[in-house]
């Protein structure tokens, strides 16, 4: 009887109201969540901004792609292929250098002001002057702050001419047109909260954009919009009645910062929580089995893997390279430690990224590894060390690898260390080995083709401090590969290239790659229609119902 008064109050209540009265509830007490809300517990601690110009952090890329709209977006059906967002058509010229993008007609911001080809040129501006952390996923076509408002702008109302300084693949261009640094803001709202500054290191113009007001505030179109964002708290999203695709199904959504997997296990179990995301996987067998939840899954661009520094004179010998990719029992890792969050793969690109290769030609072969030691001129081993973060499944793949690198005679040290620890001795280049994880920066496989080739200067001093970089590595020939595939406009000719340098990168690279992440949730059968996307931009809410 309670819990049904309970149920009903709640839809009775105001959005901040039911907020509140679900924040306090106690994980203990079961605390129906309403039936016009979603609540998720997720590990949202790495929100620093709400400003799509500036964010640069996974759970932001989620709010922002659910409250902002952009150009065009990945196609979910095939996420080789892009399809219009805001755009409703688009074309390139034929020396490839202008892209012209066609407006979808009666668009409107969740202010009501109507979305327009010069907010789409004005956002671009913004982010460019801004040139916060995702700046440079547009600078790299040639913009600058004294070119862009010539570069992108609106040729009418309805217009958006895109000019770009090569001939580039149109498909390079349009998926970096996918990432959240390209959200359309609302021109005419942010220059009513826009604040002068005065030009330093830090601002190069007089004003910021309305930088700080964006931070924690909301200019966007998307299917929802942003209400509230409460550092390692809580986020809500609200339905954007003007949102001109499919309205969202519920009138609001709630991220309850929840760190630990127990906790949100036991907070669904409970009914606190509809949906909980960030799942071990103890839980994720524990929710599995509960007849009122379920788990979906869907791998993610996130690759792990092994690199070896090339300034250790072992590790720099091409043989050793290689022994160390049979001296990994990828099966065992497979069926334990990333069993349900994971899947082994042994190359740079992801799957679902255009030109993905999914081989893995690697397999636990000691001998094969000897083989190879004794020809690199090492053939009883030798001492190494690797850094390791805190945290699983790193230090227990480390430990494994520390098992099997000893039947070949290599006596690998762990190094264990807090994140900070570990990647500021990484991207000094003070490493011997490292274990780490790497997320593309836009949906492209130029975003990992570029950072696992590309070493344009392999000096301590040098600038561009790519993963190659990072671990003293120069392959000419293969960056060489990777920036011609940036120019093949036939996209299936550009498949083949990254197809062809991740087989060369296979035997002949520092970098043992071992699994791509998999995103997992658990989320009660009452909510219907929950899908995880490819990307951590592409977990859309609207879609989502309640029963």
């Amino acid at each position: 009887m309670m819990m049904t008064k309970l149920s009903r109050n709640f839809r009775l209540l105001s959005a901040g109201a039911a907020l509140s009265l679900l924040m306090m509830a106690a994980p203990s007490a079961f605390a129906e969540t309403p039936k016009d809300t979603l609540v998720e517990g997720f590990a949202i601690d790495d929100i620093i901004t709400m400003d799509p110009g500036e964010a640069f952090e996974l759970s932001t890329a989620e709010i922002t792609t659910n409250s902002y709209s952009l150009l065009v977006r990945l196609d979910m059906d095939d996420t080789s292929k892009v399809k219009g967002d805001l755009a409703e058509s688009w074309s390139v010229s034929d020396d490839g250098l202008t892209y012209t993008f066609k407006l979808k007609s009666g668009l409107k911001f969740a202010s009501g002001n109507p979305v327009t080809a010069e907010d789409v040129a004005w956002s671009f501006e913004r982010a460019v002057k801004l040139d916060k952390s995702p700046a440079f996923i547009l600078t790299q076509f040639g913009l600058t702050g004294d070119n862009v408002t010539e570069k992108a702008k609106a040729a009418d109302a309805n217009t958006f001419v895109f000019t770009v300084d090569k001939a580039y693949a149109p498909s390079f261009v349009l998926n970096c047109l996918t990432a959240t640094v390209a959200s359309v803001v609302d021109k005419k709202l942010v220059l009513e909260h826009v604040k002068a500054v005065r030009p330093d290191a830090e601002h190069k113009y007089d004003n910021d954009f309305g930088n700080e007001w964006l931070k924690t505030g909301y200019a966007g179109s998307g299917a929802y919009k942003l209400r509230e964002w409460r550092a390692n708290e809580v986020v809500v999203l609200e339905r954007n009645d003007n949102y001109y695709g499919d309205k969202a199904k519920l009138n609001r959504v709630i991220y309850r910062y929840m760190k630990e997997s127990s906790a949100q296990r036991l907070a669904l179990e409970a009914g606190d929580i509809d949906i909980a995301r960030n799942l071990e996987p103890g839980d994720i067998d524990a929710v599995s089995k509960n007849a009122d939840l379920a788990t979906t899954s869907a791998p993610k661009g996130t690759i792990y893997y092994v690199s070896l520094n090339n300034k250790n004179e072992n590790l720099k010998k091409p043989e050793v390279q290689e022994a160390f990719k049979y001296l990994v029992d990828y099966d065992a890792i497979g069926a334990t430690l990333i069993k349900g969050i994971g899947e082994i793969h042994q190359t740079f690109l992801p799957k679902g990224q255009l030109g993905a290769l999914d081989e893995n030609p690697y397999k636990l072969d000691v001998a094969k590894a000897k083989e190879l030691l004794a020809k690199a001129g090492v053939p009883d081993g030798f001492s190494i060390t690797m850094d390791v973060r805190n945290n699983q499944p790193v230090t227990g793949i480390a430990e494994s690898m520390q098992q099997t690198l000893a039947q070949a005679g290599v006596k690998m040290e762990i190094i264990p260390g807090d994140g900070k620890q570990t990647l500021t001795k990484y991207r000094a280049r003070t490493h011997d080995m490292y274990i780490g994880q790497w997320g593309s920066d836009y949906f492209d496989p130029n975003s990992n083709a570029d950072t696992f080739t590309g070493n344009p200067d392999n000096s301590d001093a040098g600038t561009v401090k790519t993963l190659a970089w990072r671990n003293t590595w120069e392959a000419p020939e293969l960056d060489k590969q990777a920036k011609a595939a940036l120019l093949e406009r036939d996209a299936a000719k550009r498949a083949a290239i990254y197809q062809d340098i991740q087989k060369k990168y296979l035997a002949n690279s520092p970098f043992v790659f071992i699994f791509q992440q998999t995103e997992v949730a658990g989320y009660r059968k009452s909510v219907k229609d929950f899908k995880l996307g490819p990307s951590f931009d592409t977990n859309f809410v609207g879609p989502i119902a309640k029963e």
